[in-house]
C-alpha cells in the first residue's frame, strides 16, 4: 500500500538514521531516529520479505539504530537490564513467541455446509504456523524491545531524560502545522504525500469538524502524542531558567489549544488533569500517580478476564457524560467479551499471529470483531505469558521509581523523571482502550528503568551480556584471543 515515495522513504530511513548518528550526540540521534520514523514514515506500508518480519515504520528505525550502534559507531550495547525481574520479563517477552508458534500449527478452515458430509465446501482458511515462522516472530519480538533496551542504557542520564522531553515538545510543534491543516481542510496529508488514506474517514469526523491524523494510524494516536507534548512542555517550563520561560509558556498554551482541537476526550482529560500536576505537584506525588496508573493498567485486564469489572455501572457513568461516548464504550466492551471467550480457548500462549485470535464468520472467514485495546490484542496473540511480560515490563520502571521515592524521598531525583513517569502512566492507561503502544512508549519506559536502576543500591557489578566491536564482560574487555561475532 502506498506510492513510490512511500517505499522510498522506508528504504532511505536507515541513511537518515546514519546521518543523525554522524552529526548529533548519541542521545539525540537515538531519539530522533525512532521519533522521526514514527511521525513521518508512511503507515501500513511495508516490505514483506520471506522468513523475516515485515519491515515498516516501526521495525526499520528500530533495526537501523541497533545496527548503527553495533557496527558503525561501535557503542557497547548491553542487551539485558541490571534488574533481575526486568531480565526475566525481557527474555519472556521474546521467547514466548516459540511456544505460541508451536501450539498453533493447525489451520483454521472456514466451510459452508459443514454438516453436509461427505461434501464440504471450503471457502477460506488461515494457515497453521510452522517451525520456519519461529525465527520471524522472534526477530519481530526482539525489534519491538530495541528502543526499550537502548533507551535504558543511553537515555537514563538527566541529559537523556531532558532530551526525550525536548523531542516530544519539538515534535509536537512540528506536527502542529500539518495537524492544523487537516483540522481545517480534512485529513488529507497522507493521501497527498503517500497516495492513500490509512483508516476509516468517518472516524476523523467529530463535533462538526475533523480531527487530524497526518501519518499516524488514527486520530487518537495523534491526540495522545499531543498530550505527551503538552506534559513535556510543562515539565520544561517548570525547570527552565527565567529567560526561557516566556517562550515555553507560549508553546504550552499553543499545544493546549491544539489538544482541544484534536477532539479526543481521553487525551483531553489526561492533559486537563495532569498538566497542573506537572506544574505544581512535587515529584513524589507525580510518581505515585504514575505508579497508580500502571497498577490499574496491569490489573484491569486480569479483573476483566475474571468478569469482576462492573461494566454496566461504567456505561451508566459514560451515558451521563455523552450518549455517543457511552455507545462507543459499550461497543468496545461487547467486542472485548467476544475476544476474551476466544482467548480462553488458548489462555497460556495464545493464538499467534495472522488474525487467528479474532472472531470470524464460521463460513466466510470474515472478521466480525474489532480489537481496540492493546491488552486484548496481546492477550489473544500471546496469551497470559505474553500479556504479563509486556505489561509487566512497561509497569516495572514506574513501580521501581515508586519504591525508590517511598524509601529515599525525592531530594536526589532529576526534575525530568517524574513527568516522564506520568507520560508512561497515561500511555498505559490509554492502552486499555486503544492499541497505542508505540516505539515512544518503549523508549520512555527504557529510560525510566535505566534511571531507576542507577538509583538502586547495589553490590559489586556482575558480568552482563554485552556486544560492541569486541566481546565484553562487565565494563572491561576480555583478555586474550577474541572471536568476531
Amino acid at each position: 500500500m502506498g506510492n513510490g515515495l512511500a517505499y522510498l522513504m522506508l528504504a532511505i530511513w536507515p541513511v537518515v538514521c546514519l546521518v543523525l548518528f554522524r552529526t548529533q550526540k548519541v542521545e539525540r540521534a537515538l531519539i530522533w531516529s525512532i521519533l522521526g520514523g514514527y511521525l513521518f514514515l508512511p503507515p501500513l506500508t511495508e516490505f514483506d520479505l520471506p522468513l523475516v518480519p515485515s519491515m515498516d515504520k516501526v521495525s526499520i528505525p528500530n533495526l537501523s539504530v541497533l545496527l548503527i550502534m553495533l557496527f558503525v559507531v561501535r557503542h557497547k550495547v548491553r542487551f539485558l537490564p541490571d534488574s533481575r525481574l526486568a531480565q526475566i520479563l525481557v527474555v519472556g517477552l521474546i521467547l514466548c513467541a516459540v511456544p505460541t508458534v508451536l501450539t498453533n500449527t493447525d489451520p483454521i478452515v472456514f466451510q459452508v455446509l459443514s454438516g453436509a458430509d461427505p461434501i464440504v465446501f471450503e471457502v477460506d482458511a488461515l494457515p497453521g504456523q510452522s517451525l520456519r515462522d519461529v525465527g520471524s516472530v522472534l526477530i519481530a519480538q526482539v525489534l519491538t524491545v530495541v528502543p526499550f533496551l537502548l533507551a535504558r542504557q543511553f537515555l537514563s542520564s538527566e541529559d537523556g531524560l531532558r532530551e526525550i522531553l525536548l523531542a516530544l515538545m519539538v515534535g509536537t510543534l512540528i506536527y502542529s502545522i500539518p495537524s492544523l491543516i487537516e483540522i481545517r481542510l480534512s485529513p488529507q496529508i497522507n493521501v497527498w504525500t503517500y497516495g492513500f488514506f490509512q483508516h476509516s474517514f468517518a472516524q476523523t469526523m467529530r463535533a462538526g469538524g475533523f480531527r487530524p491524523i497526518v501519518f499516524l494510524p488514527h486520530g487518537l494516536w495523534l491526540a495522545l502524542f499531543v498530550c505527551m507534548g503538552l506534559l513535556a512542555t510543562a515539565a520544561l517550563f517548570r525547570n527552565a531558567p527565567e529567560v526561557q520561560r516566556r517562550q515555553l509558556l507560549f508553546a504550552m498554551g499553543y499545544i493546549a489549544i491544539l489538544l482541544v482541537l484534536c477532539k479526543s476526550l481521553a487525551s483531553f482529560a489526561y492533559g486537563l488533569v495532569l498538566t497542573p500536576a506537572v506544574l505544581f505537584l512535587p515529584s513524589r506525588w507525580q510518581i505515585r500517580i504514575a505508579a497508580f496508573f500502571a497498577f490499574v493498567a496491569v490489573t484491569y485486564p486480569m479483573l476483566r478476564n475474571f468478569h469482576l469489572i462492573p461494566l454496566d455501572a461504567i456505561l451508566a457513568q459514560a451515558e451521563a457524560i455523552s450518549a455517543d461516548r457511552a455507545h462507543s464504550l459499550g461497543y468496545r466492551f461487547f467486542n472485548e467479551e467476544q475476544l476474551l471467550e476466544r482467548a480462553a480457548e488458548k489462555p497460556v500462549f495464545g493464538w499467534g499471529g495472522w488474525g487467528r485470535s479474532l472472531i470470524r464468520d464460521a463460513e466466510t472467514g470474515e472478521i466480525i470483531s474489532i480489537p481496540d485495546g492493546r491488552w486484548i490484542i496481546i492477550f489473544g496473540t500471546f496469551g497470559w505469558v505474553g500479556y504479563l511480560c509486556e505489561f509487566g515490563l512497561l509497569a516495572l520502571p514506574l513501580i521501581m521509581m515508586w519504591r525508590y521515592v517511598r524509601k529515599f524521598g525525592e531530594a536526589t531525583l532529576s526534575p525530568y523523571i517524574a513527568p516522564l513517569c506520568l507520560i508512561l502512566g497515561i500511555t498505559m492507561m490509554d492502552m486499555l482502550l486503544n492499541a497505542t503502544l508505540t516505539p515512544l512508549t518503549w523508549l520512555t519506559a527504557g529510560a525510566i528503568l535505566g534511571y531507576a536502576e542507577k538509583r538502586k543500591p547495589r553490590q559489586a557489578r556482575k558480568p552482563r551480556f554485552a556486544l560492541s566491536g569486541a566481546l565484553m564482560q562487565g565494563d572491561a574487555p576480555i583478555e586474550g584471543k577474541r572471536t568476531v561475532l
